[in-house]
């Protein structure tokens, strides 16, 4: 062949190189081998879905002509600058697009070294530096008055009750009550629940007293006995998230009559997960037992 047929196979060979990586990421590695949850898959996805498309366009050419030499550290260096300033995202946003890429780059590193400098100087593209916002969280008291806010004389308001003290006991994220099925309690002593996290990790956390009698109660007035789900909408069907954030969202407005500094803050299920470690945090809890009893791979997230 002709060394203009030898380079045009060398630049298709680096394009099927391209996609191929994106494939087996996207559909081994990160599922499979890192047991990344569907939102880590999307976010993920969005993030190189942007960046293909910003550097094709400043290529001058289609984002299936893009090559892996395409993907440099200064394109991804521009792409981080112009994700920023001409789509306003804030520097913890550019961090988070930043991780997702730096995840491409580490995968495509381990089946690429013959460019291992290329991808080892986009990983070395370092993180903006961004203002931490405080965390919120609720005092025990003003979680307490949430819970409360469900009539339990009502199925509907004995599951939302149940619900929300669940999530204040064990800092559940909101996928995992999501997910929680029947056989994942041990409702009689010793009171328990494994919890299925990221990267499909268990742990077992300890259940009140209190919240393993409103399970059993919640069991018994279940509408579906074939349900293996533990909160269920009305079709018997696991509570969605946008499910378990307006049932907060409802209860936390009445509570806001009784308590108006509550209407200040935004209160997510997320919020209650906060609530959980402060309050382990202000009973002398050690930080790594923290770290473990809500999930963290660190204790630098904790």
């Amino acid at each position: 062949p002709s060394s203009r047929e030898r380079c045009y196979g060398d630049n298709e060979a680096r394009m099927r190189s391209l996609f191929a990586q994106v494939e087996a990421y996207f559909n081994e590695y990160l599922p499979r081998q890192r047991g990344a949850s569907v939102h880590t898959i999307r976010a993920y996805r969005d993030a190189l879905t942007l960046l293909f498309k910003f550097v094709a366009e400043q290529r001058h050419r289609g984002i299936a002509s893009l090559q892996l030499s395409d993907l440099d550290a200064d394109a991804v260096t521009r792409f981080l600058d112009h994700i920023e300033i001409e789509r306003s995202n804030s520097p913890a946003t550019r961090n988070c697009r930043r991780a997702a890429i730096r995840g491409f780059f580490k995968h495509v590193l381990r089946n690429d070294l013959a460019h291992s400098q290329q991808y080892m100087r986009v990983l070395a593209i370092p993180a903006k530096k961004a203002r931490q916002k405080p965390a919120t969280y609720l005092e025990a008291v003003d979680a307490r008055l949430i819970i409360g806010m469900p009539d339990r004389r009502t199925h509907d308001g004995w599951r939302d009750y149940t619900l929300l003290l669940f999530l204040y006991n064990c800092g559940a994220r909101v996928g995992e009550a999501a997910g929680l099925r029947w056989d994942d309690l041990q409702l009689p002593a010793p009171r328990q629940v494994r919890l299925r996290g990221k990267g499909k990790k268990e742990r077992l956390l300890p259940l009140w007293p209190e919240t393993a009698n409103a399970l059993h109660r919640l069991r018994g007035v279940t509408r579906s006995a074939d349900s293996q789900c533990v909160f269920a909408n009305r079709h018997g069907q696991p509570m969605t998230r946008d499910g378990i954030a307006y049932v907060l969202a409802k209860h936390t407005a009445a509570a806001t009559k009784a308590n108006p500094a509550l209407g200040r803050k935004r209160i997510t299920p997320h919020v209650l997960r906060h609530s959980c470690a402060v309050a382990l945090l202000q009973s002398g809890t050690d930080v790594t037992v923290i770290r473990d009893y809500l999930g963290h791979a660190s204790v630098a997230t904790t």
